[in-house]
C-alpha cells in the first residue's frame, strides 16, 4: 500500500484557490447538528490553509439525497456552525448545482484566507457516479485540491477522485487523512508486535475479508459480538436462538483452520450473557444470565461476552504493542449488555500499546462510554476503515500525489 502521500505541509497555497474535500456528513435533527465531531476534526487542515493565505473552498456531501437537491440535506447549518468553530465567517454558496452563479461569484470575490462552503456535492446526480461533467465544474474554481475526507475515501466520487483529473495544481491529503493513513496503515502493514486484532459486530458477512486479512497480519485475533456465534456453531456448539449466518459456517471453519496453520491465536467466547429475546426498546430492563459458550439453552440468545471471556480478552491485550479494534462485543446500547464492550475498552484504555479503533459502532461505543481520549486513534470512517483493514487500496487515498 503506497501510503507516502503529499500532504498540506508539502505545498504553498498562498493566493491560490484551494478546493478542500471534507467530511461534513453530520447527523442533523430539526436543522440542528447533533454531533459535531467531524467538523472539529476538519479544523486543523482548514486553519492551516487559511494561515498560509489560501482561498479555501470547502465541499462535502451530507446524507443521501435521492433525486437531486433536498432542503433537509443542505449544508447551510454546517456553514453557520463552522463559522463559530473557526472564529471567522464561512460563507455559504447556496447553489442547487453546487458550482453555480453564487459559488462562482463568491470565489471570484475571495481574498487570501477567506473560506466558503459549497452546497452538498450529492445535489448533483453525477457525484456518486464519478461523471466528468461535475468533476470539471468543481475543478474550474480550484488551483489546488486537498482531500481530508477519510469517511468517503473508499468511494470513487467526483469530489474526492474525479476532480483530481482536472485540477492542474497538486492533489494532497489533509491532516485528518494523514493521521488515518499513518495509524491504520502502520497498524496493519508495519505493526509493532505483538499485534492483537479484536473484531466484533453482528455479521460475519460484513467482516469476511477483514478476518482473513488480519489473520495474516496479526499475532492474536479475538472475536466477539454477534458474529462469534457463527464461529461457535461452526465448532459444533449449541448456540440456541443466537444470531447465526448458516451460509458462513464453512468459512468460519476455514478461518479456524487458517489460524492453526499460520500459528496464530484465535480467541472465541468461553461464556456468554443470554436473554430470552432481543431487548425492545433497545435499552429496556431485561433478565440475563451467564452460560457456558458451548451450551447455550435452546430458547436463549447470546447478547454479550461473559465474565470469564472479558477477563480472557483483557489479558490478551495486556502484552500487546499494537491493538486494532472494530465492532462491539455485544448489544452495547443496553447498559446490561454493555459490560463486554466496556471491559475491552477498559483494557485498551490502560495498555501502553498503540490502540486504533476502526470507526463505525466501536468508535461510537468508545466515545459514548467515555474512553475516547484514552485511545491512540479513533478512525472517522466506518466503511473506509473496514476496507483499509481488508488490505484494499482506497480510491480517495490513491488519487493523492505520491511524495517523490
Amino acid at each position: 500500500m503506497g501510503l507516502n502521500k503529499k500532504s498540506v505541509d508539502d505545498i504553498n497555497v498562498k493566493g491560490l484557490r484551494v478546493l478542500c474535500r471534507c467530511d461534513f456528513n453530520v447527523p442533523l435533527k430539526d436543522g440542528k447538528i447533533t454531533d459535531e465531531n467531524r467538523l472539529v476534526a476538519a479544523l486543523p487542515t482548514i486553519k492551516k490553509l487559511v494561515a498560509d493565505g489560501g482561498k479555501v473552498i470547502l465541499c462535502s456531501h451530507l446524507g443521501k439525497p435521492k433525486n437531486g437537491p433536498e432542503e433537509k440535506f443542505s449544508l447551510a447549518p454546517v456553514a453557520a456552525r463552522l463559522s463559530e468553530l473557526l472564529g471567522q465567517e464561512v460563507k455559504f454558496a447556496a447553489d442547487d448545482t453546487v458550482v453555480g452563479d453564487n459559488a462562482k461569484a463568491a470565489v471570484a470575490a475571495m481574498n487570501d484566507g477567506d473560506v466558503i462552503l459549497l452546497e452538498n456535492t450529492r445535489f448533483r446526480a453525477e457525484e456518486t457516479k464519478n461523471i466528468d461533467s461535475f468533476s470539471e465544474d468543481l475543478a474550474s474554481i480550484a488551483d489546488v485540491f486537498v482531500n481530508d475526507a477519510f469517511g468517503t475515501a473508499h468511494r470513487a466520487h467526483c469530489s474526492n477522485v474525479g476532480v483530481t483529473k482536472f485540477v492542474k495544481g497538486p492533489h494532497v491529503v489533509g491532516y485528518l487523512m494523514q493521521k488515518e493513513i499513518d495509524f491504520l496503515g502502520k497498524a496493519v502493514e508495519e505493526p509493532v508486535r505483538p499485534f492483537v486484532a479484536i473484531l466484533g459486530g453482528a455479521k460475519v458477512a460484513d467482516k469476511l475479508n477483514v478476518i482473513s486479512n488480519l489473520l495474516e497480519k496479526c499475532d492474536t485475533l479475538i472475536i466477539g459480538g454477534g458474529m462469534a456465534y457463527t464461529f461457535l456453531k461452526a465448532q459444533g456448539n449449541e448456540i440456541g436462538t443466537s444470531l447465526c449466518d448458516d451460509t458462513k459456517l464453512d468459512y468460519c471453519k476455514e478461518m479456524i483452520e487458517k489460524a492453526e496453520k499460520l500459528g496464530k491465536k484465535l480467541y472465541l467466547p468461553i461464556d456468554t450473557v443470554v436473554t430470552k429475546s432481543f431487548p425492545d426498546p433497545i435499552d429496556a430492563e431485561i433478565e440475563v444470565r451467564t452460560v457456558d459458550a458451548s451450551s447455550i439453552p435452546a430458547d436463549m440468545m447470546g447478547m454479550d461476552i461473559g465474565e470469564k471471556t472479558r477477563t480472557l480478552y483483557a489479558d490478551a491485550v495486556k502484552s500487546a504493542k499494537t491493538v486494532v479494534w472494530n465492532g462491539p462485543m455485544g448489544v452495547f446500547e443496553n447498559p446490561i449488555l454493555a459490560k463486554g464492550t466496556i471491559a475491552v475498552a477498559e483494557a485498551l484504555a490502560v495498555t501502553d500499546a498503540t490502540t486504533v479503533i476502526g470507526g463505525g459502532d466501536s468508535a461510537a461505543a468508545v466515545n459514548q462510554l467515555g474512553f475516547g481520549d484514552k485511545m491512540s486513534h479513533i478512525s472517522t470512517g466506518g466503511g473506509a476503515s473496514l476496507e483499509f483493514l481488508e488490505g484494499k487500496e482506497l480510491p480517495g487515498v490513491a488519487a493523492a500525489d505520491d511524495r517523490e
